[in-house]
């Protein structure tokens, strides 16, 4: 079943978007599902203070879409089109159980779905939660602000 959504809203997006590969747009709908997905992946990372939380999540959403569009462009439209899926309300609550609009999710809905898609049978849920995950993880840990709490020392000074 699940599949079959995914084939019927993948087949939807991709009629509605037709042409050649365009460089990735985050607007609307995949926006608020990229900020709904950010809290939850890096949960115990982002700060506690309100304001600093929204702060940190959206410079994040920022920086994966910088990294977003360096990437080829047929790989920017595979990106582009499982937003898409995920800001199509029957695909968010078939494919992901989320009932509610990305603006309005828990966390722990969204950390649900994100379990969900990590160990799911169908591999392509499962490679697009590995893109996710590598996406919002690599944009988070490129701020060197962020790098302390792994350890990391930075790059390693240039010989002379």
């Amino acid at each position: 079943m699940a599949a079959l959504v995914l084939a019927a809203g993948g087949g939807l997006y991709r009629m509605t978007h037709t042409g050649q590969a365009q460089p990735f747009v985050l607007d609307g709908e995949a926006r608020a599902a990229l900020r709904a997905i950010v809290p939850a992946l890096l949960a115990g990372a982002l700060p506690a203070d309100p304001q600093q939380r929204a702060q940190a999540v959206a410079a994040t959403v920022e920086r994966v879409h910088q990294t977003i569009l360096g990437l080829p462009l047929a790989t920017q439209k595979e990106v582009q089109d499982l937003f898409g899926l995920l800001a199509l309300p029957p695909a968010r609550r078939l494919l992901a159980g989320v009932t509610p609009a990305w603006s309005e999710a828990r966390e722990d809905e969204v950390a649900a779905f994100l379990q969900d898609w990590r160990s799911h049978g169908l591999g392509l849920l499962r490679t697009a939660y590995q893109a996710l995950h590598d996406l919002v993880l690599g944009a988070w840990y490129s701020d060197p602000a962020h790098w302390a709490a792994i350890g990391y020392p930075g790059p390693p000074e240039a010989l002379s």
